[in-house]
């Protein structure tokens, strides 16, 4: 046995050393993958109260925090405009609010979103040109993510309390930004929203950050109370991205 296998080992290189020296060529085949992804998420959706008597509507798509995961939808509510709405607040928008499956991240989930995203614009009246995207904490990070993912689908986005890479930066400067941070967050630090306005200005995007000196991580508390924040986001519309030179 001790003479059979360095034997083995040794005609198994021979062998493969010819090939080499005779120029055998790894053969590589042409191959495509056409299949479907089956894609599951939970939402609330408000109309407006005269919905039916405009023809679109702007669409504000709101992402919650880590705390509201699950499969409840009754947690979505807790923060943010599902819960202004759920207080009777009126929003000229159809607001959509889909919940994170537990355990789940909504950095990981883009496929999902976008998903929902054209299941919304196909079943009701959307103007495709005023798609807006805001998220607290978790769904800042995630209003990020997307926003960089698909750049083209929105006219204007709201993180609070949340970050990104900076690199995806360059893939946002025809997007307005208007993002949210409290200066003494100990969850998620401001210089993480920071770091994507800095790239943005440096690019020349259309951003502005505003600091609640005083507040921790609800930093969204205030964002969403403010009217302000609602009539900025109506005042945007899709730009066209430019096509890349042939």
């Amino acid at each position: 046995m001790r003479i059979v296998i360095p034997t083995c080992f040794t005609a198994l290189t021979v062998i493969f050393g010819v090939g080499v020296l005779q120029g055998a060529e790894p053969i590589q085949k042409a191959a495509r993958l056409d299949t479907r992804v089956h894609v599951s998420l939970d939402y609330l959706v408000y109309l407006p109260p005269d919905y039916e008597r405009t023809d679109s509507w702007p669409l504000l798509l709101f992402l919650h925090g880590a705390g509201e995961r699950g499969d409840d939808l009754d947690l979505v509510k807790k923060h943010g405009p599902p819960k202004l709405i759920d207080q009777g607040k009126s929003f000229p928008f159809v607001v959509v609010s889909p919940q994170c499956p537990k355990h789940g991240w909504w950095t990981s989930k883009p496929l999902e979103l976008m998903a929902l995203l054209d299941e919304i614009v196909a079943k009701h009246k959307i103007d495709q040109d005023r798609v807006y995207l805001s998220g607290l904490s978790m769904g800042g990070f995630g209003t990020w993510m997307l926003a960089g993912y698909a750049p083209d689908r929105f006219a204007a986005i709201v993180p609070s309390c949340g970050g990104g890479e900076a690199l995806s930066a360059r893939r946002l400067t025809d997007l307005p930004v208007w993002t949210f941070h409290g200066a003494k967050d100990p969850v998620v630090p401001l210089r993480r929203s920071e770091e994507m306005v800095d790239a943005l200005k440096k690019l020349n995007g259309e951003v502005k950050l505003t600091v609640y000196p005083e507040a921790g991580h609800d930093s969204w508390t205030a964002t969403y109370d403010n009217p302000e924040v609602y009539e900025w986001l109506l005042q945007q519309k899709r730009k066209l991205m430019p096509k890349s030179a042939e």
